[in-house]
């Protein structure tokens, strides 16, 4: 289905707010730490264009986005209404621009086609044919095939372990400003999926496993009696987070698919408050590093933290 028809003067706004992005997976035969060699060479264009895709609780958009800047600051495009599925449906689109992270804001007004929703990312890619053939090679499912939207490209991708994201390209290219603070990709596993899925994330990413701590603090996530494996990555993609359990969380861990890093937790908890934001979890610290989770109007939850254990 082609979409390019749609109404040119959305385009401008369309332009930044349908951010889409994916990822891929790889051959199980690589070390996980190896970026073994693809076919096509590394289409990640910055961290900047990694936007989280937020699902809100129809109607609550505005509220979405007014806390999240009164928290973070930041900018955010004219909403429009658009579809951004391969097959009919509507929402209200809107990209907020902040110095923590790009988000894609979607208020669906009709039901969301499967598997949207599940998508935790949007990867800009510099050469979208060649990222959805790297993905391929690196071991990932297709799972929604390349389609056209109404400024450009995109396709659903999984990783082993059920990891879904989006690639996307535009047909202008799209221009941000650089973040301050590069957010993590939280990513939760069982230790079944974690070999098979670190393997084709890296090999994807071309990125490097900066820690792996096989007896981490369980109070980060929740279960402060145990110890779970926290492999900490670094990728031209941007943070990666990945938390290998069993399963037996707490809520709201594991609900969270993005964190961001804060220089002051307790102040921006305060400020998360006032401008109608609930905390969750925490603040909790351990090994220099002090953490929280947040739910934000419209349901999106987020984990917030202050120091860097990476």
């Amino acid at each position: 289905m082609n979409k390019r028809k749609a109404m040119v003067r959305l385009l401008p706004a369309l332009l930044l707010v349908v951010s889409v992005g994916g990822f891929a997976a790889p051959s199980s035969a690589a070390s996980p730490n190896t970026a073994a060699r693809l076919p096509e060479a590394n289409t990640a264009v910055g961290p900047q264009y990694d936007t989280t895709h937020v699902y809100v609780t129809p109607g609550t958009m505005d509220a979405f986005v007014t806390c999240w800047e009164a928290i973070f600051g930041g900018t955010n495009t004219t909403k429009v209404v658009t579809d951004v599925t391969p097959t009919p449906s509507t929402t209200v689109s809107e990209l907020v621009l902040s110095p923590v992270g790009t988000l894609s804001v979607f208020d669906f007004r009709t039901p969301v086609p499967y598997p949207f929703g599940a998508e935790r990312t949007g990867w800009l890619m510099s050469d979208f044919d060649k990222g959805v053939r790297r993905a391929r090679a690196s071991g990932a499912d297709v799972v929604v095939a390349p389609f056209d939207d109404p400024i450009g490209r995109d396709a659903v991708v999984q990783f082993p372990g059920g990891v879904n994201a989006q690639l996307y390209w535009h047909t202008k290219a799209p221009t941000y400003a650089p973040l301050e603070t590069v957010p993590d990709n939280r990513i939760y596993l069982t230790r079944d999926s974690a070999r098979a899925f670190l393997t084709s994330y890296l090999r994807f990413t071309g990125g490097r496993i900066v820690s792996d701590d096989r007896s981490a603090d369980g109070g980060q996530i929740g279960v402060p009696a145990e110890t779970y494996r926290r492999v900490a990555i670094s990728s031209p993609f941007g943070n990666t987070v990945v938390s290998v359990t069993d399963g037996h969380l707490p809520y709201p861990f594991g609900r969270e698919t993005t964190g961001y890093a804060v220089t002051d937790l307790a102040s921006t908890l305060h400020r998360a408050e006032v401008a109608g934001a609930k905390v969750l979890w925490g603040p909790y610290s351990s090994r220099g590093r002090a953490s929280a989770m947040v739910q934000f109007p419209g349901g999106y939850v987020a984990e917030l933290h202050e120091g860097d254990d990476r």
